[in-house]
């Protein structure tokens, strides 16, 4: 009856073991990239974009990217391109038409979030 005891015990603990290992997440870094969109034809206007990620060790991507926007005046995270105006507008009509060029050149990239992963600046 103490081996029979003794194998149970055995198995137990080496199934406690398999257990832990596998809770044992794998260690990332967290990676941040901030870039700027800005028009080829008026370099003034620029809009912020950032990225977070988290990469292990060997550069593999293991937690996905969060992209988004920062305000015009209070640089605060803005999910869309368009709410990075929220309580502010410029005085003159032709600002404005250059805000909405940037803002509408912005909304039609592809694949936006390898720009805001990858790059400094945008020039559009």
């Amino acid at each position: 009856m103490k081996s029979i005891g003794a194998s149970v015990s055995e198995v137990l603990t080496q199934e406690k073991k398999e257990a832990e290992e596998e809770v044992v997440e794998e260690e990332y870094y967290q990676m941040e990239n901030e870039m700027i969109f800005f028009l080829r034809e008026a370099p003034e206007y620029q809009i912020s974009a950032v990225a977070e990620w988290g990469e292990n060790s060997r550069g593999d991507v293991v937690v996905g990217a969060d992209t988004y926007f920062r305000h015009i005046l209070t640089g605060q995270r803005c999910e869309s391109v368009r709410d990075c105006f929220d309580g502010w507008s410029e005085i003159d009509e032709k600002s404005t038409e250059m805000w909405e060029t940037l803002c509408e050149r912005i909304e039609n990239l592809d694949n936006i979030d390898e720009y805001i992963c990858d790059e400094k600046s945008v020039e559009l």
